[in-house]
């Protein structure tokens, strides 16, 4: 049985659109419309909303949009946005700090400075919220997001909510292994005590060191590719290098010449564009370096 659209819509008024264009809630600035797309206002809207739609559409939570290539084509399910009010950080003793899943990584990096919190300074050069972070246990210059993870609060698509320590979370290199079906609520965080003044020349070592190596301010959606750590040595963008010329594009979709695993939208590409040239890049480096690609980024379709 589907879900009654009209009703729905009355039910939650405003913070439900249907027919909603997601091309300006992603980096790469691609994308068609999702049938729905629903802004949760709070934990027991959310709940009311997933009881509604009782697991008969599927649903993909939208956090920064920063590591996400999305449809031309109509998305057919329910697209969930978080809130203000996911968007809060506390400290809950000298050593931990709680922050909502739809906190930025660097909103978080600059609260733990500010209270001399050492630990979090690699999430500066991350973008994205903290529930894309846990998701795909991301990080940069050799730290991850289960470095400083003690648990996680979510909600299934039946609207439970659950506590998961980190101790029971099989993280790997980007992955969690965490369900699709789990929307992450908050987190808490481990740190320790360190001069402010030490932490805020780490981030900005560190901001220098990424400006230096990453395309900034332009649409582009972060590492495409992980690195092939049980298959080569190699960094990623080592193997593309060698695979593919770095000039090659599909319409306006083309290979950072600062970095050849950022890909761009230099101006209207399309999801076709952006996809062929992912696909062209995984098929090329296969066939040079017998080394099979998997993709970093999250592909909607």
């Amino acid at each position: 049985m589907s879900i009654n659209l009209k009703e729905l819509s009355l039910e939650f008024k405003e913070n439900l659109n249907l027919d909603y264009d997601l091309k300006k809630k992603n980096w790469f600035n691609i994308g068609g419309k999702t049938k729905i797309y629903y802004k949760a206002k709070n934990l027991k809207e959310l709940i009311k909303f997933l009881k509604k739609i009782d697991n008969k559409e599927k649903i993909f939570i939208l956090g920064g949009g920063s590591n996400t290539l999305i449809t031309d084509k109509k998305y057919d399910g329910v697209v969930i946005k978080l809130s203000n009010d996911f968007n809060n950080i506390s400290l809950l003793s000298d050593d931990i700090i709680i922050a909502g899943s739809a906190v930025s990584d660097k909103a978080l990096s600059e609260f733990a400075m500010k209270n001399s919190f050492g630990g979090f300074e690699f999430l500066s050069c991350i973008p994205g919220t903290v529930g894309g972070g846990i998701k795909m246990n991301a990080g940069c210059f050799e730290r991850e997001f289960k470095d400083i993870l003690i648990s996680i609060q979510a909600i299934n698509k039946s609207g439970q909510i659950i506590t998961i320590p980190a101790k029971d979370i099989n993280f790997k290199y980007r992955d969690s292994g965490l369900s699709d079906d789990l929307i992450f609520l908050s987190a808490s965080f481990r740190g320790f005590n360190k001069n402010n003044s030490l932490i805020k020349d780490e981030i900005n070592n560190l901001k220098e060191k990424k400006e230096l190596a990453q395309p900034t301010k332009i649409k582009t959606s972060g590492s495409t590719f992980k690195n092939p750590l049980e298959q080569s040595d190699k960094k990623v963008w080592q193997l593309i290098k060698e695979s593919v010329s770095i000039e090659k594009s599909f319409g306006d979709a083309c290979i950072s010449d600062k970095h050849c695993n950022f890909f761009v939208n230099k101006g209207d590409a399309t999801f076709s564009d952006m996809k062929k040239l992912i696909e062209f890049v995984t098929e090329s480096v296969l066939k040079k370096t017998g080394v099979k690609l998997e993709t970093e980024i999250k592909i909607l379709e």
